[in-house]
């Protein structure tokens, strides 16, 4: 008999985190950058206090600043996070037991990934969404893909209900929704996950009392040189405007630090893709098609189903598609849209494509190895370009 062994799971992931931090020791050792362990608080722009212990503080002077402090869970009025019962990702991550019962609140990234995690270590999953569909960020097509092969997984999905409150009761937590008539829903499991969003981590670090500026979000705000209001401090990553990706963050800190030594280097944004890790996966980058509507761009689409693939009928994973979008008049890709099977790793082609501005016929022309999962985005270039896919 097949069982789960939930604390060698947690174990895995836990030597897995282990091992990627220690390689992170590892590099600022090599590169001889000095860690110091704290709470940092700007005393004033050269200046910074660190607490490293409850009893101990070092100062640090600097000539530049980079501000990398992330993010942490938000919430919503009405639910109080008790992290036991009423838990965020973080707590989410190192649970003792596998829900019986989870209700999510949010169907964005973060809860859709872990609900769909736990869905398939055997919890019953309930997704409690405030808006009329998923992952708002992404093209819309992907989030109706996604919710469709969620539903057939077995987790359940209530779109359009805004919740109103959530409340422990002993090792059960009750919850409190309206749906778009007004009626009154609630829900009950053993857990409640709130995953309704990341806000900056801006506070407590001193910054407005050296003249560095937030905007209502309380993410800094920066200009065209992710430089702050005070010359000298940059501010990166999830504290300032934008998605909230490590990928984002990670471009942000070489383009800093680029610019900091002297050179020109530059990012752009829409060549940044977004990827939901369930299973399928889905992904995308460019522009989406709301977007292209929005604008009244003149554009066509194309796409290719995952079923029609023989590597994904071999595996089984034949849900999802392809989706191109491409100026109609001059071919020039503007949005890649992806849910299957290792559709994170696919995007890295679509990445390329839109950075150096290639035109679907480009794309189309280029041998795909086969059987691959890659020759779904050759057949939906082609189809982008007179509907010439070859296996549809």
């Amino acid at each position: 008999k097949l069982e789960l062994n939930w604390p060698r799971m947690r174990q895995r992931k836990d030597d897995v985190v282990s091992q990627t931090c220690d390689g992170l020791q590892y590099l600022m050792k090599k590169n001889k950058i000095t860690v110091l362990n704290g709470h940092g608080t700007f005393k004033d722009k050269h200046t910074i206090t660190v607490k490293v212990k409850a009893d101990e503080e070092q100062t640090v002077n600097t000539e530049y600043t980079i501000i990398a402090t992330g993010s942490k869970p938000s919430s919503i009025p009405g639910v109080n996070c008790d992290k036991k019962r009423i838990i965020t990702s973080t707590e989410a991550l190192s649970l003792q037991e596998v829900p019986e019962k989870l209700i999510v609140i949010g169907g964005g990234v973060i809860g859709l990934e872990l609900g769909s995690v736990f869905n398939r270590l055997g919890s019953t999953v309930q997704v409690v969404e405030y808006l009329d569909r998923l992952v708002a960020g992404m093209d819309i097509s992907l989030g109706k893909e996604v919710l469709r092969v969620l539903k057939k997984q077995g987790i359940e999905f209530f779109l359009s209900h805004a919740v109103q409150k959530a409340v422990v009761n002993g090792k059960n937590v009750e919850v409190t929704a309206k749906n778009k008539q007004g009626k009154e829903v609630k829900f009950s499991g053993d857990y409640c996950l709130v995953a309704v969003g990341r806000r900056p981590y801006t506070e407590n670090l001193g910054l407005q009392d050296i003249g560095i500026t937030l905007d209502e979000q309380g993410r800094i705000t920066v200009n065209e040189h992710l430089e702050t209001s005070v010359s000298g401090i940059y501010a990166i990553g999830d504290v300032i405007k934008g998605a909230m990706l490590a990928h984002k963050a990670e471009e942000e800190g070489v383009f800093v630090a680029e610019t900091i030594a002297g050179q020109k280097p530059h990012i752009n944004y829409n060549s940044i893709p977004e990827v939901l890790y369930t299973w399928p996966e889905a992904a995308g980058v460019g522009f989406t098609e709301d977007e292209l509507k929005a604008e009244n761009y003149n554009y066509s689409s194309g796409s290719f189903p995952f079923k029609a693939l023989g590597r994904a009928r071999v595996s089984m994973d034949t849900e999802g598609f392809v989706k191109v979008l491409a100026d109609k008049d001059t071919d020039e890709i503007l949005g890649i849209h992806i849910v299957g099977a290792r559709a994170a790793d696919l995007i890295a082609e679509a990445v390329v494509a839109l950075e150096y501005r290639a035109s679907s016929e480009d794309i189309a022309r280029i041998s795909h190895a086969h059987p691959t999962y890659a020759e779904a985005i050759k057949e939906a270039m082609l189809d982008a370009t007179g509907k010439r896919s070859l296996h549809t």
